[in-house]
């Protein structure tokens, strides 16, 4: 793969690129967003390993940047904050997976193959689930005229199921982008988090719109 990676360290960009070349890949590095920017504009990049605290500017910024501007190659962020909330901002920003520093190389080589395997991440703005509208942008779900009310948690789910497209989406995968780790607590509360959802759509949409895999995970289905 060609991979562009951005961080404003130059050791840490240096390791990460030697260790990304070795395992085949094609590396582009850059150590602020405008250079960033310049080698995106000049080559076709198929992953994006970006650091989340670069100097003068944010990586979550630049990620939502490059997400709005149409890029859909996957985006493996880099970070010494490895807690919950910052692994879920990195999420809502756009990124595909959360790597806190320190890391082992190997894995970041592995969660590197994963999400080259996963291919471009395409993510619906709007989902249509039968009468009911769900604006991904606005973070507004409507039923014709009536607003329907939904929880920032609740949102992080339906993300996570609508980027699926249709497709069962596995629980560890919902848990790592709703709440940043999958945990067995977590897991209880996705459970009642999704009954609460299923309560507040199926009515208003006419029909269920999150289907259950036994063992699995959910999928959402739209129309």
């Amino acid at each position: 793969m060609r991979i562009l990676c951005v961080d404003d360290d130059e050791e840490t960009l240096d390791v990460v690129r030697r260790a990304l070349e070795r395992d085949g890949h094609t590396v582009l590095a850059a150590r602020d967003p405008a250079s960033a920017l310049t080698a995106l504009a000049s080559a076709r990049v198929e992953l994006v390993v970006l650091d989340v605290m670069l100097e003068h500017a944010s990586g979550l910024d630049l990620c939502a940047q490059l997400r709005k501007d149409g890029l859909e190659a996957p985006i493996l962020f880099l970070s010494a904050a490895g807690k919950v909330d910052a692994r879920i901002a990195g999420f809502d920003a756009g990124g595909d997976d959360y790597l806190a520093k320190p890391f082992a190389l190997k894995e970041l080589v592995a969660r590197v193959r994963a999400l080259g395997r996963r291919g471009p991440s395409v993510r619906a703005r709007v989902v249509q689930l039968g009468m009911v509208r769900l604006d991904f942008d606005a973070r507004r779900a409507t039923a014709g005229d009536s607003e329907i009310p939904i929880t920032q948690r609740e949102w992080d789910i339906l993300r996570a199921l609508a980027d699926g497209q249709g497709r069962v989406v596995p629980f560890d995968q919902v848990l790592e982008t709703a709440w940043g780790e999958a945990t067995e607590s977590g897991r209880a509360s996705l459970e009642v988090i999704v009954s609460r959802l299923r309560k507040k759509l199926d009515a208003a949409a006419g029909r269920p719109v999150i289907r259950t895999t036994r063992g699995l995970g959910y999928a959402l289905e739209p129309a």
